[in-house]
């Protein structure tokens, strides 16, 4: 099968190239032209979309994995044009060149995100708008996701993986960005939502699995483990010997937020101690992020790693590159 991955050099898109290439021949498709080791490389404007068709000639499958992970209101308009005008391009350019299969990656959080901690995600959960529109990557990843699903005249099928962990991801990634702040600073006080995560190992598995086996028209949530924030630093204080948090804020937070929306804006929030967190994370971190995986589980027969294997794993590499980094700099 003749795969082309947008995105190709992202964190998923380089684990997608690595368990594809060995089987398929792969078309890697990035903003710099660059691709990873034993991937063709493709210079395309995945933005202005210049060069795609060419790219997707001949393809049986599009993989478009191509995004930008900002909760920044400041970069606003770059997330949309990136994410829906993105979209659109790679659309029309499958459309034109006859693609087979056109497999979306998405998130989790256009469809599994509450105020509400009870909340558990599944692929029937009606858009969370309210929320969506006061966060512009979301909003974004929302709208895009809409496009590929009204693609009637094409065989598309949406990933909605949840927060992506695992080995492999660039030091100071967005993905990361969570256990490279437990690691640097601690958590002594855990924001008081929950957090979804999956394995990236496991959501490039689910997705090459959908190149053919999944359904046309639907989509599917991956999440390897469902936490409390205070859960999630816990663990990770176990097993890094770091301190765990001490507390977790009150819900309350979520309601202090809205009521002062200046708070925080300049300067981010600090509890006294341990980390300044930006309010945009904050605010995020507030919600309930739990998503239910059964459907992917079962019509993709896909399995997740345990949660403890995942966060290990990212431990372990994050400490590597930092003693790498530091020895480099010695």
């Amino acid at each position: 099968m003749r795969i082309a991955i947008t995105g190709a050099t992202g964190f998923l898109g380089r684990h997608l190239v690595g368990r594809l290439t060995p089987k398929h021949e792969v078309v890697c498709i990035s903003r710099s032209g660059a691709a990873p080791d034993g991937c063709v490389g493709k210079k395309v404007d995945i933005v202005k979309g210049r060069g795609l068709k060419t790219a997707f000639a001949k393809a049986d499958a599009v993989v478009h994995a191509a995004g930008m992970v900002s909760h920044s209101l400041d970069r606003a308009e770059e997330t949309w044009s990136v994410h829906v005008t993105g979209t659109q391009n790679v659309l029309e350019a499958a459309r034109s060149a006859g693609v087979a299969r056109f497999v979306h990656v998405s998130t989790s959080g256009t469809i599994a995100v509450s105020a509400d901690p009870t909340f558990l995600g599944t692929e029937q959960s009606p858009p969370p708008n309210e929320l969506i529109a006061s966060w512009p990557y979301y909003r974004s990843k929302l709208y895009s996701e809409q496009l590929v699903m009204d693609a009637t005249d094409l065989d598309v099928v949406c990933m909605n993986p949840s927060l992506l962990l695992g080995p492999g991801d660039a030091f100071g990634g967005a993905s990361t960005h969570a256990v490279s702040v437990f690691l640097d600073h601690g958590v002594p006080v855990a924001p008081p939502g929950t957090i979804s995560f999956v394995d990236v190992r496991d959501a490039a598995e689910a997705i090459e699995t959908a190149l053919t086996k999944g359904r046309s028209g639907e989509r599917y949530l991956l999440a390897g483990a469902n936490l409390t924030f205070a859960e999630f630093y816990a663990r990770l204080a176990r097993m890094s010997g770091r301190e765990e948090p001490w507390m977790a804020m009150p819900s309350v937070t979520r309601r202090a937020l809205r009521w002062f929306p200046k708070w925080g804006k300049a300067h981010g929030i600090s509890a006294g101690i341990g980390p300044v967190i930006g309010r945009d994370d904050l605010e995020l971190a507030c919600h309930h992020w739990s998503v239910d995986s059964s459907k992917a589980q079962r019509e993709l027969d896909w399995a997740p790693r345990g949660p403890n294997e995942t966060l290990e794993d990212t431990l372990e590499d994050l400490e590597r590159q930092k003693r790498q980094r530091f020895d480099r700099f010695r």
